[in-house]
């Protein structure tokens, strides 16, 4: 974890000199010893959630946050809730992964007439509505369309096969990262007429349904020989799934997938999946020295966009200690 903060750092650093947001009209944020920070976490449900908000508590101390966390235990309208919730109790700041990309508005827009600065966390919301350096500060994350170009790319360059028949297992509709995954992956993968995209269904970034889904569409598309998760909880229960059935992963079945997680690369070990690209859960540092940035004056780029390996049998050794 240690290694991956100082990675962040590095591209805060960078971000910094490019494009930026025009702050002026943005709530601002006084410089003191203390804030009372928000973090309205959408579900703990998986060890990404799990991993970033513990990323926010063991960050708090270090910065000078009394941090109030809540989960919103996979509901949009309760995640409003808790926004509301902590506008109410007078936070400072608000930082917010919305589950969603509209129905989370209402809350970004209530942060901004109240006052409070919001940075968007891991995830955005629909652009057309709500708009960096205007309605809130900055997006920080990751490039989800690149994410799913990654995997696409990987999986062109390593298929040795005539014919790929491939199963998408989507996350959570109407969310930015899978809207974009999907976008960036199936752009990508129509330039190679060997592969052909039969189903794709969300699994809502669960490891349970996305077993379930997996079952489901086998019998369908008894033929697939390519899954593409956007996340890796979906991918291990694809993996379930497709064992269950007497289909070997990683031999008649190619696993291309999306995070980095620990059960994924240890997945990749032992070679039943081919790659994950990372999509870090370790938000707090960031958070940290944006936040200060922000009360120091500095002008925030409108998308603080954090850098991702990719992790293939050549490296997932390597990094498996580190992983989440």
């Amino acid at each position: 974890m240690k290694r991956r903060t100082l990675l962040i750092s590095t591209v805060v650093a960078g971000a910094l000199l490019g494009t930026t947001a025009i702050a002026q009209d943005l709530p601002q944020l006084e410089q003191k010893e203390r804030y009372k920070v928000g973090f309205a976490q959408m579900e703990s449900n998986n060890p990404w959630r799990i991993a970033e908000t513990k990323s926010f508590h063991d960050t708090a101390e270090a910065c000078g946050w009394d941090l109030i966390a809540t989960d919103a235990a996979g509901s949009a309208a309760k995640q409003v809730a808790d926004v509301d919730s902590m506008i109410a109790q007078g936070i400072d700041v608000l930082f917010l992964p919305p589950r969603e990309e509209k129905p989370l508005i209402p809350a970004v827009m209530k942060a901004r007439a109240a006052g409070i600065p919001t940075f968007l966390v891991d995830r955005s919301v629909d652009p057309a509505v709500a708009k960096p350096g205007e309605h809130f500060v900055a997006f920080l994350g990751s490039d989800f369309i690149d994410q799913g170009n990654r995997a696409a790319q990987w999986l062109m360059e390593n298929f040795d096969g005539d014919k790929g028949v491939i199963v998408q297992l989507e996350g959570t509709t109407g969310s930015s990262p899978a809207n974009d995954r999907k976008k960036g992956f199936d752009d990508a993968i129509a330039a190679d007429d060997r592969f052909a995209i039969v189903a794709s269904q969300t699994g809502d970034f669960a490891r349970d349904l996305g077993r379930q889904v997996m079952e489901t569409l086998l019998q369908a598309h008894p033929d697939v020989n390519v899954v593409y998760a956007h996340n890796d909880e979906m991918a291990i229960g694809a993996i379930q799934a497709l064992e269950l059935a007497g289909r070997k992963p990683g031999e008649d079945v190619t696993i291309v997938s999306i995070d980095g997680t620990r059960d994924a690369l240890q997945a990749i070990i032992d070679g039943k999946m081919g790659v994950t690209v990372e999509s870090s859960p370790f938000f707090g540092p960031l958070a940290c020295e944006v936040m200060k940035k922000y009360a120091a004056g500095e002008t925030i780029p409108e998308w603080v966009k954090v850098e991702d390996r990719i992790f293939t049998k050549d490296n997932a050794a390597d990094h498996i200690d580190e992983a989440y």
